[in-house]
């Protein structure tokens, strides 16, 4: 099915995944045939015991590994780009640590992805087996997705997915401190596909995004990724503002021309105008110029995207601290 003259990285974001990295790393290695191969490691700052799991796979395959241990918990997709950064495959597959992903649909993707040419390829489900919660804030930023950033309709934006060396290297120019894979994929290219896999159970544990996490993923991809939001907060406030001057015309008819006679307390039409006129849309407006403004600042202060605390792979310095 490979091919040894094609270079394949697999980048695993890992975080408290002790009791399942491992045998994932196995699995791997036994499953994946015919390639050159490179599993990434990139350790989001665990609090369990996934570091010393993830330095004995290390030990075990120091041919096939490397690992890099993150200096704090930086999220997901910055583990992903941290993972890019040091990819040397020709083809990239990345995948989640929990084998809701089977290893052996691995080498699937990749042919399908050689085959046909593509600069990526997703992979889809016919069931995901998230729980409702997950479910729902997928289809939720599913459809964000395709408003705002002119996704496909019919395309399903997954973890699991592989992308070649030309879409890696225009990814990893991106020097922002808060990364939308995704959303840097879907702006440099139109060349995807899509291929069904199999999804299973959770082997363990539940998922770590929490509503927290899936909001800042939300801000980051309404906020880094498209100036859309600007433009929606434009339209309601012209929509309020309207509203306002419909309400003025209201409050003059029905004072001079329906009903003349009536005592109304004095301020109160032309307060309420001007609260609901102007309250709603200048907070809105500022929210999201705030932050807007407060992710350039941060940009332009060189927060970094992730920092590399450990490194550990063949032909390269141990415990060298690298920022990007």
């Amino acid at each position: 099915m490979g091919d040894k003259a094609i270079k394949l990285s697999i980048i695993i974001p890992v975080y408290n995944s002790q009791e399942t990295i491992g045998r994932l790393v196995d699995r791997l290695v036994e499953t994946i045939q015919g390639y050159d191969l490179e599993i990434i490691l990139v350790n989001d700052y665990s609090t369990d015991n996934s570091h010393e799991v993830c330095l004995r796979k290390y030990e075990s395959y120091p041919q096939i590994i490397r690992y890099f241990k993150l200096s704090k918990n930086f999220g997901e997709h910055n583990a992903v780009l941290a993972g890019l950064n040091y990819a040397a495959g020709d083809y990239i597959v990345t995948m989640d640590d929990d084998f809701q992903n089977p290893p052996e649909e691995v080498s699937e993707i990749v042919d399908y992805m050689h085959r046909n040419r593509f600069d990526v390829v997703y992979s889809y489900y016919e069931e995901k087996k998230h729980s409702w919660f997950r479910n729902m804030g997928s289809r939720f930023n599913n459809r964000v997705v395709t408003f705002l950033l002119k996704k496909p309709s019919d395309l399903y934006l997954s973890s699991f997915k592989c992308i070649n060396r030309f879409l890696a290297d225009e990814i990893i120019k991106y020097h922002g401190p808060y990364p939308y894979i995704d959303g840097l994929i879907l702006r440099v290219t139109r060349n995807i596909g899509q291929i069904l896999v199999r999804h299973e159970e959770r082997a363990l544990g539940k998922s770590n995004y929490t509503i927290r996490k899936l909001i800042s993923l939300w801000l980051n991809m309404f906020i880094n990724f498209s100036i859309t939001p600007l433009r929606i907060s434009l339209f309601i406030g012209a929509a309020l503002t309207a509203f306002g001057f419909l309400l003025i015309l209201y409050f003059l008819l029905d004072k001079y021309l329906w009903n003349p006679y009536d005592e109304w307390p004095s301020g109160w039409a032309s307060l309420l105008v001007i609260v609901i006129t102007f309250s709603g849309t200048q907070l809105i407006s500022l929210g999201l110029i705030g932050e807007y403004l407060g992710k350039l600042f941060l940009t332009n202060n060189g927060t970094p995207q992730f920092i590399i605390r450990e490194q550990h792979a063949k032909s390269e310095n141990n415990n060298k601290t690298v920022s990007k």
